[in-house]
């Protein structure tokens, strides 16, 4: 390979196909999590992440330039980001933008500057940076590259083919370096998850022989087969009638935060959104069932141009009118009518946005008070767009964002940087329990200081414990799991490991109570009868008959029970 400067349409395809090859390799990083629980997302998260960045760059085409390149890289993956991993992927991709935007061709002594900002930005969006992880691999490979370019180095094919392999190397080490990952025997999905990036990638720039189409998010429901219900298909997916598309010449600056919000808002009126920002220009496309909504809301942002506006509905009857063989001019279906927007109300002082899956806590939730609920947690960790989209629905002035998962803290953090006309609260919330702590110490009368401090002082005082099955058999905190098993987890690893769901359960209970103790509260979950959880409750009351017990339905999946001392 004789390419020793990398311009933007080549930097396009080596980005699609590290996203790609870490796609397919999703469910394998998934079982390097260190716990054996059924939840295992690293994989997913990354994946999740670096898609939504792809198909920005995919929507751009290949006659882009390196600029727009680096948008879509930066604001799709900030906008995608999931869990930890995730988040920690899109700072990676936002640091190494910054460096390379400005190039029209890329040396290796480019890249290794951009590794190096990749790697600054990272670490500084992490509160406290733990080696052995994804941070440690990146820092490696850009360590690596530095000294190839002080070396003299300058041929790319060297230059990638010597990081990743440093890279590699640095991740076989993560194990001595957190020594749960040595006692499970895996090294860091995170760290993997980056090199399948980066692996990818080199393939391409070798010219290896992939597939750079990128699919939209896989949708629920069967596909039918036969003519008729392919039509049947077909209309049924026309839910948005109006495709449209425009460009807006803009006349201010338009920043991410404008980006995000503007798809948001097309998010809420229709779908298969296409938003591509460039310097000057922003060309949008939008299926929906009011236009000029969208006209609208462009038009604040500069002159429209390039305006195209087709009713996918009509064409879809003239195709079907031309199917059935008859003659004459079909009478087009009618469009359901576009909601009123509801009259504005002033903002309230507080809001609350909590994080939960279980419709038994999310009743909880709402009961106090809590104004929107993002399905998500365990099983799946909502984006940063997500998180975006819920402060849009909350009409207040100060918003708390309970993330109930330590997995996503880092996503409600990045929101809470990109969120400019609200005061965004996020109180870190590792664990359900704390999260209804959290609401139930709320005081509307105290100032938003003042409830936060008490709120964060509050779930320091919550313990939680909560039970569910290995997927795998391995060792952690020196206890032998196999695959079956059942375990409770407890906030600094696991309590208990049996084959009797009621004993663990009881076994981790024990680890938690102290003779401080005056609160255990239990929520069982969608695969725990009533009559089982009663019974449950009658055990720990004899045992523990000096704390008072709260026995609540919560309906979470994968965890049979959730439990907290307080």
């Amino acid at each position: 390979m004789s390419l020793q400067q990398i311009d933007a349409k080549m930097l396009s395809r080596m980005f699609l196909a590290g996203a790609k090859n870490l796609e397919n390799k999703k469910e394998w990083i998934n079982e390097l999590n260190v716990f054996p629980v059924p939840d295992g997302d690293t994989g997913t998260n990354m994946t999740m992440t670096i898609m939504s960045a792809a198909r920005e760059v995919s929507a751009l085409g290949e006659g882009a330039d390196m600029a727009s390149i680096c948008k879509a890289i930066s604001s799709g993956s900030l906008r995608g980001a999931r869990g930890n991993s995730g988040v920690i992927l899109s700072q990676l991709f936002r640091g190494f933008t910054k460096r390379i935007k400005e190039e029209n061709e890329l040396t290796t002594a480019v890249f290794a500057e951009s590794y190096d900002k990749a790697v600054e930005t990272a670490y500084k969006a992490v509160m406290k940076p733990k080696e052995g992880t994804i941070l440690t691999v990146a820092r490696g490979v850009a360590d690596k590259a530095k000294e190839l370019v002080e070396e003299g180095c300058d041929n790319l094919e060297v230059f990638f083919g010597k990081v990743i392999e440093h890279g590699n190397y640095v991740l076989s080490q993560t194990p001595e370096m957190l020594p749960v990952l040595k006692q499970a025997g895996v090294v860091d999905s995170g760290g993997q998850g980056l090199m399948e990036v980066l692996q990818g990638a080199f393939d391409a720039y070798m010219g290896k022989e992939i597939d750079y189409s990128i699919s939209e998010p896989a949708s629920s429901g069967s596909v039918s087969s036969g003519k008729a219900s392919m039509e049947a298909q077909a209309g049924a997916e026309i839910k948005f009638g109006y495709c449209t598309e425009f460009i807006i010449l803009l006349n201010k600056t338009f920043n991410i935060k404008m980006e995000m919000d503007f798809k948001a808002y097309l998010e809420s009126i229709g779908d298969s959104i296409v938003c591509v920002a460039d310097d000057d220009v922003v060309k949008v496309h939008v299926h929906t069932n009011d236009p000029g909504l969208a006209i609208q809301k462009a038009l604040k942002y500069g002159a429209l141009s390039n305006m195209k506006i087709d009713n996918m509905r009509l064409e879809h009857q003239e195709k079907l009118f031309k199917m059935s063989g008859k003659t004459g001019t079909p009478i087009p279906e009618k469009q359901p009518p576009a909601e009123p927007e509801k009259p504005s109300e002033p903002p309230k002082e507080f809001g609350f946005i909590a994080v939960s899956v279980g419709d038994g806590v999310n009743e909880i939730f709402k009961s106090l008070g809590v104004d929107y609920i993002i399905e998500g947690g365990q099983t799946m960790n909502p984006s940063t767009a997500d998180i975006l989209d819920a402060v849009d629905k909350v009409n207040a002035k100060t918003i708390f964002v309970l993330p109930n998962n330590k997995n996503i803290i880092l996503a409600a953090n990045q929101a809470a940087e990109l969120t400019t006309d609200k005061n965004l609260l996020v109180i870190p919330t590792r664990t359900i329990p704390q999260g209804i702590t959290a609401v139930i110490n709320f005081v509307p009368e105290m100032s938003a200081d003042e409830n936060e401090s008490a709120m964060l002082q509050e779930i320091s005082n919550v313990k939680t414990g909560q039970v569910t099955y290995a997927v795998r058999d391995t060792v952690i905190d020196d206890k032998e799991i196999k695959k079956g098993d059942y375990m409770g987890i407890g906030d600094n690893g696991i309590l208990s490991v049996g084959g009797d769901i009621g004993t663990v359960a009881k076994d981790a209970l024990g680890q938690m109570v102290t003779e401080d103790s005056v609160l255990i509260s239990i929520y069982y979950g969608s695969d725990v009868t009533e009559e089982a959880a009663e019974a449950f409750r009658a055990e720990v009351e004899k045992d523990y008959s000096f704390c008072d017990i709260e026995l609540q339905y919560g309906g979470q999946p994968i965890y049979y029970y959730v439990m907290s001392v307080e």
